[in-house]
């Protein structure tokens, strides 16, 4: 979708659909007092009885309103002005494209981000609104044949203001592409998603991109290393593991990178630990964290950004036959550690501990990586928050204030020393799972001691990547956490 400027008075714009704004009060925003003046009243009687709903993210959709030059208008609810921040102004905004998306016509013009709120400024709502406006405009069509009946996606949205607001819209875009590729991605079957379908889909955004170059370790080159943990995942299935190391150069050569890392499974049965059946047909998503720094990695190709990025996916496909795995093997990683596998279901921290050592060799400023990585953060912070974990209290603020500014947001959990002790092991110098107490914090120090040396932060997406048992498809993140993450450092 086409996103872009225009400061044609709102009452004379000639568009399909008009969108704009109210509180939950007798206030009206500014462009939908301009509404109602040109109405001549109209708007505000319909507040008043109750035809126009204004609580968050409610929508109404009028037609033939006299005095403007657009065919419709699409009324957004805010809810009550006193409530509402960033968090609330992104869900009443993805409502409103979600309720664009389903209707026939493909072209709207949005005038939202005069809905004031404390700490907030109209050039971050402008661009806050056209990415929800975008994202929510998403439908998954790629292995689906078209249907008479199936929602329009809007081809083009345009937005009030002028070129001091340019890179506002810019960046908006740019973001909204890395969550569509990361949710493309994450969305398409594992017969097609394999890891040669990840570099056949990295050689293409090499391609497209400038400043960017492609290295892809074959499973010779890993055992060649001694990436004796990732290639064992890789043993039950007749698809070869891939290391895919894209590099995007926007900075001076002598600039530490930052290393983005992301779990690839792309799918996952959980090996001779076999899952059971009742949902395993989600486990495509296993590669949503490959997807999530891909994505972000996207949107900093595509805005230039003034920063080094190494995104590294470790692309392997986990599967039960002869050759696979077993619980109990002893398995040496690239750093020399071992490791006794005590459920082969537990495997992206071992992909994720090969790519964390293959990574020192760029002299990383930070390294972060992204994975679907146990059910236990489901648990915990449900399928709205990304999990955190660092060793750098810096590195963590960082993150958690990119989430909040794009409203992609993560809450830090600890890896303290006394969480360390239940991946003890007599027959190994560690093992890969802690048992079922704190199985998020023990996954985390399971990978923190691949990156003693190293200032690096692990996200567990496993809850915010997509949502169990639903049919709502891949969300994109972390995509723009990550990708604000490397605007701030590029600033």
């Amino acid at each position: 979708m086409n996103l872009h400027l225009d400061d044609t008075p709102l009452t004379q714009i000639e568009t399909d659909c008009l969108v704009v704004g109210f509180y939950q009060s007798d206030s009206l925003p500014p462009a939908a007092g301009a509404v109602d003046e040109a109405s001549g009243g109209m708007i505000r009687r319909m507040v008043e009885s109750g035809d126009i709903e204004n609580g968050l993210g409610k929508t109404s959709l009028l037609h033939n309103v006299p005095g403007l030059g657009a065919k419709r208008i699409l009324t957004v609810g805010f809810g009550k002005p006193e409530k509402l921040n960033l968090a609330r102004f992104d869900r009443a905004c993805l409502a409103a494209g979600k309720a664009l998306r389903d209707y026939s016509f493909t072209e709207c013009h949005v005038s939202v981000h005069d809905v004031a709120f404390d700490g907030s400024d109209a050039e971050s709502r402008l661009r806050q609104a056209a990415l929800a406006i975008h994202r929510s405009n998403f439908l998954y069509t790629t292995t689906k044949s078209p249907k008479d009946d199936a929602p329009a996606p809007l081809t083009s949205a345009s937005f009030q203001g002028d070129r001091q607001w340019e890179s506002a819209i810019q960046q908006a875009e740019a973001f909204a592409v890395g969550y569509e590729k990361a949710r493309t991605l994450g969305d398409l079957p594992p017969n097609i998603c394999t890891p040669a379908f990840l570099v056949q889909d990295a050689k293409a955004i090499a391609e497209k991109y400038e400043n960017v170059s492609l290295e892809v370790l074959e499973e010779d080159d890993m055992a060649e290393k001694g990436m004796d943990a990732l290639l064992a995942v890789s043993r039950g299935s007749e698809l070869a593991a891939k290391l895919i190391v894209l590099k995007y150069s926007g900075a001076a050569k002598d600039q530490s990178p930052v290393v983005l890392i992301g779990k690839g499974i792309t799918f996952d049965s959980g090996g001779l630990s076999l899952k059971s059946g009742e949902n395993m047909m989600q486990m495509k998503y296993d590669m949503c964290g490959a997807a999530g720094v891909i994505g972000a990695f996207v949107a900093c190709a595509r805005l230039q950004m003034r920063v080094n990025v190494i995104c590294i996916v470790a692309a392997v496909e986990n599967m039960p036959d002869g050759n696979a795995c077993r619980p109990g093997d002893v398995i040496t990683s690239m750093s020399g550690k071992t490791i006794e596998v005590l459920n082969t279901d537990a495997e992206g921290r071992l992909v994720l501990c090969d790519a964390i050592t293959y990574s020192e060799q760029f002299k990383p400023d930070v390294i972060i990586d992204a994975a679907t990585l146990t059910g236990a953060c489901v648990v915990a912070l449900g399928h709205h928050a990304t999990g955190l974990m660092s060793n750098d209290d810096e590195l963590a603020g960082e993150l958690v204030a990119a989430g909040d500014a794009i409203v992609d947001r993560a809450w830090r959990l600890p890896i303290w020393e006394e969480y360390q002790s239940q991946l003890d092991t007599p027959f190994a110098d560690m093992k890969n799972v802690g048992g079922m107490s704190a199985g998020v914090l023990t996954a985390g120090c399971f990978l923190s001691r691949f990156a003693e040396d190293q200032r690096w932060a692990h996200l567990d997406v496993a809850g915010s990547a997509w949502k169990w048992g639903s049919n709502d498809g891949a969300s994109g993140r972390p995509a723009g956490l990550l990708a604000q993450f490397l605007l701030n450092r590029s600033s």
